[in-house]
């Protein structure tokens, strides 16, 4: 099953730094352009980890999914704020572990939707691959379509990796993931990770992100991106750096922390 609904993409503007390709840069992805990957480098001059950061954020992506699939029995997932694919999505790990798997991509950025396009053609036959243009200021939206395809009265894993940043008030950052999760099942689980204010270098970082033209990102500490797993069980190691989740290798720490945590 594949939802194509037709959302015309916004002219590419290969002149502007744009955050799905700047990321995509620093995932070692080819989908970006000059401006893209100046910025990116403005970034890395004075925060070389950030590179460390991107892909490192994939593997925790890979383990995450990989537990709540094959540990825990979750069969949908809802990944919100999606971004560029690139490697080993979350349909392609879900779906390695258990074909029937059923992944919902939310993204509002149209950019994206043109990816998204040709990630669809690789689910299974036995699962669905589906992607929902829409803004995670809209859970009730991102619901009412996730709904199209997972059934929320059934354990889901909604996840939100490395986005709510974009959003500069917690309060409402809080607010959006408590929507959603209020709307699962016991059972369900949150994934998710960020960029944290941990060190000076990384601040100094999303400072050049600015100057250099890219969207102003907020890093929060990871006390504050705990407070959005109130009412859940963390599951064990807890809120950590993403590397030090339950980790396949090294595990240096980066200042980009993140949890899994469980509805009871």
């Amino acid at each position: 099953m594949f939802d194509r609904d037709a959302v015309e993409p916004a002219a590419v503007n290969a002149e502007v730094p744009h955050a799905a390709r700047i990321w995509n840069y620093w995932m070692g992805g080819k989908d970006n352009y000059v401006s893209d990957r100046a910025a990116g480098d403005a970034v890395a001059e004075v925060y070389p980890q950030i590179v460390t950061m991107a892909r490192q954020s994939r593997r925790f992506l890979i383990r995450a999914v990989s537990f709540l699939a094959a540990e825990c029995g979750i069969r949908q997932f809802i990944d919100i704020g999606t971004g560029l694919p690139t490697m080993q999505n979350t349909h392609e790990v879900a779906q390695g572990v258990a074909p029937e798997s059923r992944i919902v991509y939310v993204d509002n950025d149209p950019l994206v939707l043109v990816h998204a396009r040709a990630l669809l053609g690789s689910a299974t036959e036995e699962g669905v691959t589906t992607y929902v243009h829409a803004d995670y200021h809209d859970p009730g939206r991102i619901l009412d379509e996730a709904a199209k395809v997972v059934d929320l009265g059934e354990p889901v894993a909604v996840m939100f990796m490395g986005v709510l940043g974009y959003e500069p008030d917690l309060a409402v950052v809080r607010a959006i993931v408590e929507r959603v999760m209020d709307a699962t099942a016991s059972g369900s689980h949150l994934v998710l990770w960020d960029g944290t204010d941990t060190g000076a270098a990384v601040v100094e970082g999303a400072e050049k992100l600015v100057e250099s033209g890219g969207a102003p990102y907020v890093l929060r500490s990871p006390e504050q991106l705990g407070r959005c797993f109130e009412g859940l069980e963390l599951v064990e190691p807890g809120m950590v750096p993403i590397t030090e989740w339950r980790p396949d290798g090294d595990a240096a720490r980066i200042d980009a922390y993140g949890a899994v945590g469980r509805k009871p």
